[in-house]
């Protein structure tokens, strides 16, 4: 699944194509995505001017005059700009082309059909998918007071803790597992019993990877690719994820894997001894 670095890169890419761009047109060509597709969609875009491009968490926001458009691209979605002719050659997986007035195209593609596109005229900050979110960790709002004073009286392992969107968006399973590694914090380690100074050391960290990450355009398992059709290459930096039984790069000791709430776990045993 796209996590918070992939669909921050994603954004980015489409951004300056979009925005302040009108809408000339809407295809729909498959509307059974995770909801519905609206059949009204594309009525309610045409004409519309596209003013602002964002992401909260994991979801594309483009706004529009007289709403937001959210868009989540699930575990296989992808976002890319092509030029407008290519809504008459789409291939299997393009469902939905929204056709701009500066020749060009946004095109959503997903082969599982798991992803949402989804508008809404009401507050964003109200909408039942955002209202329930934490903050963005690489806004001030994240820092280590606010996560130890969140870890309190929490018995959950701290690798779940960060990975609850309540507590901070976006820092997914791939980027969890690496913040740990080098913040020197073994996973399954309860919540509350660290401390501040290691809450420190994690925020730290928790930042500096996916900052990284959308440097890099994010991180190429599977279907991931940017906005532009190309990979995205923080995979070549990773220290634990995806190398079970590997030496460690620090280390040489051996990588562990383990699965907790059926999300797979890297950790060094040696590095992450606390």
């Amino acid at each position: 699944m796209p996590e918070l670095p992939e669909v921050e890169t994603t954004c980015q890419g489409i951004k300056p194509y979009l925005e302040q761009t009108q809408i000339q047109q809407v295809i729909v060509r498959q509307p059974s995505l995770r909801w519905p597709i609206d059949p009204d969609l594309p009525d309610l875009l045409n004409k519309q001017v596209i003013q602002h491009v964002e992401r909260r968490a994991k979801y594309i926001l483009l706004q529009c005059e007289n709403g937001i458009l959210l868009i989540h691209l699930g575990m296989s979605g992808s976002l890319r700009v092509l030029p407008a002719a290519a809504a008459n050659t789409p291939n299997k997986h393009d469902h939905v082309d929204i056709i701009l007035n500066n020749d060009r195209l946004m095109r959503y593609t997903d082969p599982r059909r798991f992803g949402a596109i989804l508008w809404t005229s009401d507050a964003i900050s109200e909408h039942p998918l955002i209202s329930h979110l934490g903050p963005e960790p690489l806004e001030k709002d994240f820092n280590s007071q606010y996560l130890y004073q969140q870890s309190r009286g929490k018995r959950c392992s701290i690798k779940t803790l960060i990975m609850n969107g309540k507590v901070v968006v976006g820092v997914g399973n791939i980027y969890a597992n690496e913040s740990l590694f080098l913040a020197r914090i073994h996973p399954k380690t309860p919540a509350q019993a660290l401390t501040q100074q290691q809450y420190d050391t994690l925020t730290t960290q928790i930042k500096c990877v996916l900052t990284k990450a959308i440097k890099a355009g994010g991180t190429t398992l599977k279907d991931f690719t940017q906005s532009d059709g190309k990979p995205g290459y923080f995979a070549q930096q990773l220290n634990v994820y995806g190398r079970k039984d590997e030496p460690c790069l620090h280390c040489g000791s051996i990588i562990q894997h383990y699965k907790e709430t059926q999300r797979a776990t890297f950790y060094c045993p040696l590095c992450q001894s606390s």
